[in-house]
């Protein structure tokens, strides 16, 4: 009885030890995955997206917006070319408008910085345009690429500011 114990106590021992062994070499090997496919995923949706200012570039007001809009908003002031280039289809051209890139920027200082407008804030055409634009820009697309696209995709809804 006692050897049985005995031999019942050394068995557990040993796959206590096996299976601690294995998750000894298991984690590390699962970290380093896990970085590997962040660094990845970060890389991946930078390109996606393109450059985007900081957050803390924008007012709390845009800062505490949905994501959508507040990326929207980062994009515009990153890359103000790409949005100029394309027209906006909301009714904003009746406000003035001459681009999608003014219902977020009204214009730029004279220390080169943009004064936004809030008008995207509220507009959700304004930031569906843009996030395309933001997502062409992303994969490569050209700038008439990208403007023929969004005219295609977006008059339906309206006369161009353009």
């Amino acid at each position: 009885m006692v050897l049985c114990q005995y031999l019942d106590v050394t068995t557990r021992r040993l796959r206590n030890n096996t299976l601690t062994r294995r998750l000894f070499l298991l984690l590390p090997a699962l970290l380093i995955g896990s970085l590997l496919l962040a660094a990845c995923g970060a890389g991946g949706q930078q390109n996606s997206r393109g450059k985007l200012a900081p957050v803390s570039a924008l007012p709390m007001q845009m800062q505490n917006a949905p994501s959508a809009v507040r990326t929207a908003y980062q994009f515009a002031v990153a890359n103000p070319d790409a949005l100029k280039n394309v027209p906006c289809y909301c009714g904003c051209g009746a406000i003035g408008h001459k681009s999608n890139l003014a219902c977020y920027i009204k214009e730029f200082g004279s220390d080169g910085q943009p004064v936004l407008d809030d008008h995207a804030m509220g507009c959700s055409l304004c930031v569906d345009i843009a996030t395309d634009v933001m997502k062409m820009t992303g994969e490569g697309k050209s700038p008439a690429d990208i403007r023929q696209q969004i005219v295609d995709n977006y008059s339906k809804f309206g006369p161009a500011n353009q």
